[in-house]
């Protein structure tokens, strides 16, 4: 079992641009069943030979039975992106887009609500699961094995790491997923927490962190009254400077409770295992479990 995605996953993708096409040819050599592309410009032309192009995202869902998206289209022009695959009712819209302003956030946030879409990102790598060859987004998947470890971060980078080393360690990931770093996103440590907390292939839990915010404390309480399964943690950024944003939009220490320090406080309280060297995720894993 595996959250979010299933066998029967379908998925459209909507900026097909330089990086875009890069970024589908990977997902479609993994094993994606990748079933449409939409483009206002493109319509009645294939993607790869064969993928047909769509003028809108409801067209490619009526013609092709596509049940989730990815994004890669520009900033200025992704909220409408976003929009469009909530309106066509996708069960998962994954959106890569990095520099989306917060206002477009904002109203997004406002839009979603009380509707079927799950929103994963922005900026962020997206989801994968080894065990259905399957992903949506950027994560390699070479890097990837099937097995029941939990990966839930919001950094890109950090969440390769995470997974190269269990796989190095000769365990594996049942899902990934890169919750995104900017101030305002979509799904939630907390929602994330909870699927794998439910999913009975999911053994043990990876979160990874960063300064700014108090995602990870909201994770922490979460964790205290309804998550059984051991979580493996590591917080990144804790030699930041406050006021200043380090990498992602969303972090930047703008008080106390944005400082690792105090997320690796909040979390170890309800009994999360830390590792404070990021090399060492894996060497934790295998030592608790």
């Amino acid at each position: 079992m595996t959250i979010l995605l299933d066998k029967n996953t379908k998925v459209l993708i909507q900026g097909v641009g330089r990086d875009g096409s890069f970024q589908a040819i990977k997902s479609i050599e993994y094993g994606t069943n990748v079933v449409s592309c939409v483009h206002p410009n493109r319509k009645d032309q294939f993607f790869q030979e064969k993928i047909p192009f769509f003028g809108s995202v409801k067209e490619a869902v009526e013609k092709t039975g596509a049940n989730a998206g990815v994004i890669y289209v520009p900033a200025p022009f992704a909220m409408d992106a976003i929009i469009e695959q909530i309106d066509a009712d996708l069960d998962v819209c994954v959106c890569i887009t990095e520099g989306i302003p917060i206002h477009d956030m904002m109203m997004i946030k406002n839009y979603i609500k009380n509707k079927k879409t799950k929103l994963i990102g922005p900026n962020c790598p997206g989801i994968i699961s080894p065990k259905l060859n399957l992903k949506i987004g950027i994560i390699p998947g070479n890097i990837c094995n099937p097995g029941n470890i939990g990966i839930v971060s919001r950094s890109g980078t950090l969440t390769y790491e995470a997974i190269a080393q269990i796989s190095e360690i000769g365990m594996g990931q049942s899902t990934c997923v890169g919750i995104g770093g900017d101030p305002i996103h979509g799904l939630s440590y907390v929602d994330v927490l909870k699927m794998f907390e439910e999913d009975p292939e999911t053994k043990a839990i990876v979160l990874i962190g960063e300064i700014g915010g108090t995602k990870e404390q909201s994770a922490a309480e979460y964790i205290n009254n309804n998550v059984s399964k051991p979580v493996i943690f590591t917080i990144a950024g804790s030699t930041a400077p406050p006021g200043k944003r380090m990498g992602h939009a969303g972090a930047v220490i703008n008080g106390k409770m944005g400082l690792a320090s105090e997320k690796i406080l909040a979390l170890k309280k309800v009994g999360a295992y830390h590792t404070e060297d990021l090399s060492k995720i894996g060497e934790t894993i295998k030592q608790i479990l």
